[in-house]
């Protein structure tokens, strides 16, 4: 797969993060860099069910809050099961730390200024949604299940009804697993295929006759988003992988459990 409008990387104080250049509001793509968590955590843990310190995890937030120039504030966050339910919010939706979870959803979207939306990721795919015309953004947890189940398309469905349109949706597919990395069984192309209607050659390929395949989630996703009328200049695809880039991301195919989460966050400014 080739890989235009690369990501950029950025630094504030101790903290590594990664930004995209189709994406014209405040974003970040968090690294595992820069945070104050220890052990199998180390350092910039931001999930809150890794069994790391309450503290530790709220210094890691402030940190990634403040170099995004933010003002220390709850956040929209979901519990995501790797479904494809995608909601709208609004400030009411704001959630503090350790807190329980309002709702479970894989996608949130909104048109509310200065509400920062989150998801959180180990090797799936996370993408960030925009329309700044329409004043509407979107953060989308895109695991295979939840891409299979057509997940992108739900939230460009929500972004429409308020106001977006698919041919000014700009949409950044960040670190993530790649096909050199992610093996599966038959049933997830199968799946894919299902989900693009065709049988797509690039999204992945066999391994020998073993009946395995590796598969690329971001190429499947961008595939995803071309036929919903997302413009291919206005999209932009990480080139990391998140398990050969271990030291610097969280990859749950690398340590299992032993890690933490990294984030996706967006604002409408």
């Amino acid at each position: 797969m080739e890989f235009s409008k690369p990501f950029a990387e950025m630094s504030y104080k101790e903290l590594m993060y990664m930004k995209a250049p189709t994406i014209p509001y405040t974003h970040c793509f968090t690294s595992r860099l820069g945070g104050v968590s220890e052990g199998c955590l180390e350092s910039l843990n931001l999930g809150e069910n890794r069994g790391d310190k309450e503290e530790n995890v709220r210094e890691n937030y402030r940190r990634v809050l403040e170099a995004l120039g933010l003002a220390e504030q709850e956040l929209c966050f979901t519990k995501q099961v790797h479904g494809n339910e995608v909601r709208i919010v609004t400030q009411e939706d704001r959630r503090a730390l350790f807190s329980p979870f309002k709702y479970e959803a894989d996608g949130i979207v909104t048109n509310i200024k200065g509400l920062p939306l989150i998801c959180f990721t180990a090797d799936c795919v996370p993408v960030l949604l925009c329309d700044p015309e329409a004043g509407v953004a979107a953060a989308v947890h895109c695991g295979w299940r939840s891409t299979v189940a057509d997940i992108l398309g739900v939230a460009v469905d929500k972004m429409i009804s308020l106001g977006a349109l698919p041919g000014s949706i700009c949409a950044a597919i960040g670190p993530a697993i790649d096909m050199c990395c992610f093996e599966t069984d038959g049933e997830v192309p199968q799946a894919i295929d299902k989900l693009l209607g065709c049988h797509d050659g690039e999204c992945y390929f066999p391994v020998g006759d073993s009946g395995k395949f590796m598969v690329d989630l971001k190429q499947t996703n961008r595939k995803r988003l071309l036929q919903l009328g997302v413009l291919d200049n206005n999209i932009s695809v990480s080139d990391e992988c998140t398990r050969c880039n271990s030291d610097r991301y969280w990859s749950h195919r690398k340590t299992g459990a032993e890690r933490g989460s990294q984030a996706a966050i967006i604002v409408i400014d």
